[in-house]
């Protein structure tokens, strides 16, 4: 019987390995070509005499009617120059990052053919860690000063929990996460379910883009240490959700506790402090891939559209209690 078992284990870790193969071998023949725009050293490394030239190469980055001094002045701002520096020191040469958003990009066409790819356009911008990465249609803008490193001096005055997603390594994740936002549709109702399952949505994404290249805390934005503890408290919190009658809740109040960006996630329990924030976005997470496990036929695309009470429902989602 253990004979008859080992066997049946290793066909289907086999069946899976050669299906990935088979997925990642049709990736790789996918032709991606991006383009790159350094709008940050263009308009840094220009003479104020050839403002106009670099209006004229990069018009959208130039509000209408905003008088030229203003851009003169930034130009030779101590401030702007000295990030400048920083971003040049660390980003002066791209081309690996270009290769690897070339390479999301190829998962991204083999996921969503149907998908625009985009320019590549670095910038600096004003440190706004809500939109480190915009993806729309044509471009794909990446703010550089919010990947210089967590402990970057220039990021004294954010918190923790914020600035330690200032690495280089959340480059490609923030990439997928802007992808993501605009193709999985916002919840329909504002349960606290539907919203853990459209951020398990987003996340998932993550997983098939991103691969086995990066770890689950690097693609939900936790410490190892905040994601062995997920990990580890898993059942219970389930049990927590599903005791307080959460889950069909449309409290106000549930996704500042449970899903929106804090330090911690407010049980209002002595966990409080060893929990990470946005906890209900992990156990979305969970729900989607047990889901997909369990519903091997439905492709991505069917997924981002189906409601988050057929997803539950048929995910089977049962997190073992830990021993």
């Amino acid at each position: 019987m253990k004979k008859y078992i080992f066997i049946i284990t290793i066909s289907v870790l086999f069946f899976s390995c050669d299906k990935k193969s088979k997925v990642e071998k049709a990736v790789e023949e996918i032709p991606v070509e991006m383009k790159l725009h350094r709008f940050e050293q263009a308009f840094f490394d220009t003479k104020p005499s050839d403002l106009q030239t670099v209006k004229n190469n990069f018009p959208d980055f130039f509000q209408e009617g905003t008088p030229d001094q203003v851009w003169l002045d930034k130009m030779q701002h101590p401030q702007w120059r000295e990030l400048y520096v920083e971003v040049e020191n660390k980003y002066k040469n791209f081309n690996s990052k270009q290769d690897e958003i070339e390479e999301l990009f190829k998962h991204i066409k083999y996921y969503f053919p149907t998908i625009k790819t985009p320019d590549i356009y670095t910038v600096i911008g004003e440190m706004d860690y809500n939109n480190k990465v915009i993806y729309a249609n044509d471009k794909l803008l990446i703010s550089l000063e919010l990947f210089l490193g967590a402990k970057h001096r220039f990021y004294a005055d954010f918190p923790e929990y914020i600035a330690n997603n200032f690495e280089e390594r959340q480059m490609l994740p923030e990439v997928a996460s802007s992808f993501s936002l605009g193709v999985v549709p916002q919840a329909e109702d504002k349960t606290l379910l539907s919203e853990m399952i459209y951020y398990g949505k987003q996340l998932y994404i993550k997983d098939v883009l991103l691969a086995d290249k990066y770890t689950d805390a690097e693609k939900i934005g936790y410490s190892p240490e905040q994601i062995t503890w997920s990990k580890e408290n898993e059942a219970f919190i389930w049990t927590y959700f599903i005791e307080k009658q959460y889950l069909y809740s449309s409290n106000s109040r549930l996704p500042a506790q449970f899903i929106y960006m804090a330090p911690f996630s407010k049980f209002y329990l002595e966990i409080d402090n060893e929990s990470p924030g946005r906890i209900g976005q992990y156990i979305g997470w969970q729900i989607v891939r047990s889901f997909m496990e369990n519903n091997p036929k439905v492709t991505v695309q069917q997924l981002i559209k189906m409601d988050a009470k057929t997803i539950f429902e048929q995910s089977k989602y049962k997190p073992k209690k830990n021993e």
